[in-house]
């Protein structure tokens, strides 16, 4: 399928000089030169993730203790230091929208990720430059005297802060949403290129990759700053981001680059505005009959040109049944369905004498189901957002309980109750590595699939493993409270329950598993049922769920907190009932998991036809390896994506 090659930003097909094991080197370098981690990396692994291994390296580094730097260096009040960082936390995690925007108009992925590394280097060396310049922090406490107040930071030092912190943001949007598509990129799809059949590896091995990076960042930077200094403490992620940058552009002949062509934004406005010229036109039962235009698609359909889906019109019919549960929404979602075809029907003067269409009157066929590509996963990727949500009070409420508790290791070491969240990250860490060398080979004995399992029936997993985790935390706080109470400890929050903090270690183990297994299959799933045109668009979309779940967890807290008036969330957690919430929880995450299965019941995987070429045609799985090859003499094969659970 020479069509199909991904080709460099010129457009010529790089087979075998570009991607793949090439770049092994670079991306030793960037996992800090750790041995433990070569072995893992022997797969065919993308040099372009050392960017966002830097990057979460650097942003953990920094935010892990960022609240002690505001109000102990700076002297900012605890309010004012809390609202600063969920300001910055919410304007990072919404950049990587504009950072997609970029990548698939008109930058392309390389020149988005170097130009963001490039500004998140900046930042850092700002943040660096304040620790480090006496002028751009207030004096310590205490320097004119006793009781003289702490002098808090001027506008100018603020200034200096906040540039330093936008620039991190702004950075940190061209990295995220481009470095996970370009380093599939690397691997093509279908065995196409040298190493294509470890693209799913490829996923595993990224986020292993990002949990390393923040245990080290958790550990290391965050020791270096309590006791070394801010200076150093900021340098050491700004030196390992400036290395990645350098290492990243050295890189550059050994890529495969592909070629942005235009917004594939503006192209889903002109599918609606095309659509809308033509409400009153009946749309035909042949889908034949609607506009195709293999010439114009070539460029954005180096997959295939997706083909006609009328899914939604299929469910309706077929599941009647479920009505009035159902069919209302699908009713609507049909209508929809038919009110898109409405833009690739060819009516007088939408095609110049020429040949040359107007694309704001008409749309290919192609084009039209990349919008319903887009709006067919909004449904499963919301999905996602309630299990982040569950997982935020890790940081927060089980923080409080690990505080109460017993956590000594020995008779004069406690372990501080914020450590306990590396549980979490050294659970996923052992969890994807045992994923991807044990229960792949084990299922693919009885799937037949090189992944082993689809990506749904991992997303599915997590899913449930993560309300098992909060089901875990209720079960335990209920066990601390009940010691509080036994031995009359409701009214001392400060006195310590004689429970042992380990207990906690279950629920945060129990999330790093859900964690391994939603958050990759989350990301295969937007990497794979996106248009491949807009793939790091698609990768933004992981990036802003991680946002609106945190978000829908503070709302959350604060509707509990108002229904329960107060009772339930209280400072005094001995007196208060944290394991209502849990228990809250856990029913919202099993009600979300249902929800799930139903959005999957009726999702139609993406199909496309490909061209008869110097490759064999290839049937292609779901979830995302080749399964076997099909021969047919005609010049074209449909490749269909039927994953089931």
């Amino acid at each position: 399928m020479a069509a199909a090659a991904v080709a460099d930003e010129n457009g010529s097909p790089k087979k075998t000089k570009q991607g793949g094991f090439k770049t092994l080197p670079f991306i030793l370098v960037q996992v800090l030169h750790l041995k433990c981690s070569i072995r893992v990396l022997r797969v065919h692994y993308s040099v372009n993730a050392a960017n966002e291994v830097c990057d979460r390296f650097a942003t953990a580094g920094f935010n892990a203790n960022m609240i002690t730097y505001l109000t102990q260096q700076l002297h900012l009040p605890l309010v004012e230091a809390s609202n600063l960082l969920t300001n910055f936390t919410g304007t990072a995690a919404f950049t990587p929208v504009l950072g997609a925007i970029a990548a698939d108009s008109f930058a392309g992925r390389f020149w988005t990720i170097a130009g963001g590394g490039v500004l998140y280097q900046i930042g850092m060396l700002g943040l660096v430059v304040s620790a480090l310049v006496p002028a751009l922090r207030p004096a310590p406490c205490g320097g004119g005297g006793a009781a003289a107040p702490c002098q808090r930071a001027d506008g100018g030092q603020l200034a200096m802060l906040y540039l330093s912190l936008l620039c991190t943001a702004l950075g940190s949007g061209g990295i995220r949403p481009c470095v996970v598509a370009f380093g599939a990129d690397q691997f093509g799809l279908g065995g196409r290129r040298p190493g294509g059949e470890q693209k799913w590896s490829y996923f595993n091995l990224y986020f292993f990759s990002m949990g390393l990076a923040v245990l080290l960042a958790l550990t290391v930077v965050v020791y270096i700053q309590e006791t070394v200094g801010w200076g150093w403490g900021f340098g050491i992620p700004a030196i390992a981001m400036f290395v990645s940058v350098l290492s990243f552009v050295v890189g550059y002949p050994l890529y495969v680059k592909v070629k942005p062509e235009g917004s594939p934004f503006k192209r889903l406005v002109q599918v609606v505005v095309a659509a809308f010229k033509k409400i009153k036109e009946p749309v035909p039962d042949d889908a034949g009959e609607l506009y195709h235009n293999k010439e114009l698609d070539a460029a954005i359909a180096a997959d295939g040109r997706l083909l006609h889906s009328d899914q939604l019109r299929q469910a309706f019919s077929m599941h009647r049944s479920l009505c009035p549960f159902t069919c209302g929404s699908l009713f609507i979602l049909t209508q929809f369905n038919v009110f898109l075809d409405r833009a690739a029907i060819v009516t007088a003067g939408d095609i110049a004498g020429s040949g040359e269409p107007n694309l704001w009157r008409v749309s290919t066929v192609h084009r039209v189901e990349e919008l319903k590509s887009i709006v067919r996963m909004l449904p499963l990727w919301a999905a996602s957002i309630t299990a982040i949500a569950a997982g935020s009070h890790n940081f927060t409420f089980a923080i409080q309980q690990a505080r109460t508790m017993d956590r000594h290791l020995a008779p004069s070491f406690q372990i501080p109750p914020a450590t306990m969240i590396i549980f979490t990250t050294l659970t996923m860490l052992v969890s994807l590595a045992l994923y991807d060398r044990v229960l792949v080979p084990v299922a693919r004995r009885y799937t037949g699939r090189r992944s082993g399992i689809t990506y749904f029936q991992r997303m599915g997993a997590g899913f449930a493993v993560a309300a098992l985790g909060v089901l875990a935390g209720a079960l335990v706080e209920a066990k601390r409270r009940a010691a509080a109470a036994e031995h009359g400890l409701l009214d001392a929050p400060g006195a310590v329950v004689p429970v042992s903090v380990f207990w906690l270690v279950p629920q945060y183990a129990l999330h790093g598993v859900g964690d391994a297994l939603a958050t990759v299959g989350h990301m295969e799933f937007l990497y794979d049922q996106s248009p491949e045109s807009m793939r790091s668009s698609a990768a933004a979309l992981f990036w802003v769920a991680g946002s609106l779940g945190n978000y829908l967890g503070t709302v959350l807290v604060t509707v509990v907190q108002s229904a329960s008036r107060g009772e339930w969330l209280q400072d005094n957690i001995n007196r208060g009932r944290l394991d209502y919430y849990y228990w809250l929880v856990t029913f919202l995450l099993v009600l979300n998991l249902a929800y799930y299965f139903v959005c999957f019941h009726f999702y139609t995987l993406k199909s496309f036809e490909v061209d008869a070429g110097d490759e064999a045609p290839r049937r292609r799985d779901v979830a995302g390896s080749a399964e076997g090859e099909t021969e047919l003499s005609a010049g074209c094969v449909v490749a269909s994506r039927n994953g089931v659970l």
